[in-house]
């Protein structure tokens, strides 16, 4: 009882150190339609929300996350630049052979139409550090833009691109569609499929569409291996931000489609430097976030005790303007935010 006393007298003082800086308390519902979720997140979250059914509005599920919520309350305002705050619990289904807790507190902070991408990257970053690192936290960073620019700009079919794209956050099924693309793995044989049994989610129709793309797309010509040992090498990226950047503008040379997110990179390391941050100094992983939510599509964060590497960070945060084009802002709206766990920080054991 007492550690949740400190637990929650923790996010209090997050969420009253997010109102000092103008952002607004907002309390999104528990249970929320599961459709949009759904669609956005795709079938995966499924098997870690909660869902269930309800007789009027149909298929809902327990929240798995706030920041949705949060996009949508600030279209439907029509407001401008905002900074928003909140604190709830989340609930999310566990692995196997976990004793992590499939429900947990989550304090955020999110802002939301700021024009400068790079001084709102810096903003929120700053805000974080200035919470965490008293308390013998580290910091990671990361950009997912880099890969998905990478990606963008291969020699290769669209939609072969297009599956990448998609499995970005499932790092095993990435790598088998990358040895697929290379020649070296075979595509599923469509023989047989008429006289299989219908079961899962998907029709025979959408099977049989699938398995018609598969079979037209070993007929294209292999991905180069240059292009996919570049690759590896971005993935495999880790070390000073500054020593970071000259690593990058080399495989930029033949993955020419990263070049914009290095242009972000590097603005977000100026205005960084101007809030304080010895921004050359951060650790930068290239592949940092990708088994994260999929609407993170840049600058990418975690603050985490470097003594417990069995627990999950404190702190996550990133970029995910693409999520407000998907929820209906046109253009896009720039936004950036993070989470904290508080039980993580005050109770480690709990949330291990």
């Amino acid at each position: 009882m007492a550690e949740g006393a400190a637990i929650r007298e923790a996010a209090e003082g997050f969420v009253a150190a997010f109102q000092a800086l103008d952002a607004v308390l907002v309390e999104p519902d528990i249970l929320l339609p599961a459709g949009p979720i759904l669609d956005l997140y795709g079938e995966d979250i499924r098997a870690r929300a909660f869902v269930t059914a309800d007789p009027i509005r149909g298929e809902v599920m327990l929240r798995p996350d706030f920041t949705l919520s949060v996009v949508e309350h600030h279209l439907a305002s029509g407001a401008g630049a905002a900074r928003y705050t909140y604190a709830g619990k989340v609930f999310r289904q566990q692995p196997d052979q976990t004793a992590r807790p499939s429900e947990y507190l989550q304090v955020g902070y999110e802002v939301v139409g700021t024009p400068e991408p790079a001084l709102a990257d810096a903003e929120v970053f700053q805000t974080f550090h200035a919470l965490l690192t008293p308390h013998g936290l580290s910091p990671v960073t990361g950009d997912i833009g880099l890969l998905i620019g990478a990606v963008k700009g291969l020699q290769t079919t669209e939609a072969r691109k297009a599956a990448l794209l998609r499995h970005l956050w499932r790092p095993r099924r990435f790598r088998a569609l990358l040895e697929r693309f290379r020649g070296r793995a075979q595509a599923p044989e469509p023989a047989g499929l008429d006289a299989a049994p219908e079961i899962g989610l998907r029709t025979r129709a959408e099977v049989t569409a699938q398995m018609a793309m598969l079979t037209q797309d070993a007929s294209a010509p292999p991905l180069s291996d240059t292009e996919a040992e570049l690759l590896d090498a971005l993935l495999l990226l880790k070390g000073r931000a500054d020593d970071i950047l000259p690593q990058l503008n080399d495989i930029a040379v033949d993955l020419s489609g990263m070049a914009p997110a290095i242009t972000n990179m590097a603005a977000r390391l100026e205005a960084l430097d101007k809030v304080g941050i010895d921004a050359g100094g951060l650790l930068f992983e290239a592949s940092y976030g990708r088994t994260s939510l999929e609407y993170y599509d840049g600058f990418v964060f975690g603050f985490a005790d470097p003594s417990r590497p069995d627990l999950p960070a404190v702190a996550t945060g990133g970029r995910y303007d693409a999520l407000t084009g998907a929820l209906g802002a046109t253009p896009p709206l720039p936004a950036v935010g993070g989470v904290i766990r508080p039980d993580v920080l005050i109770d480690p054991e709990a949330g291990a």
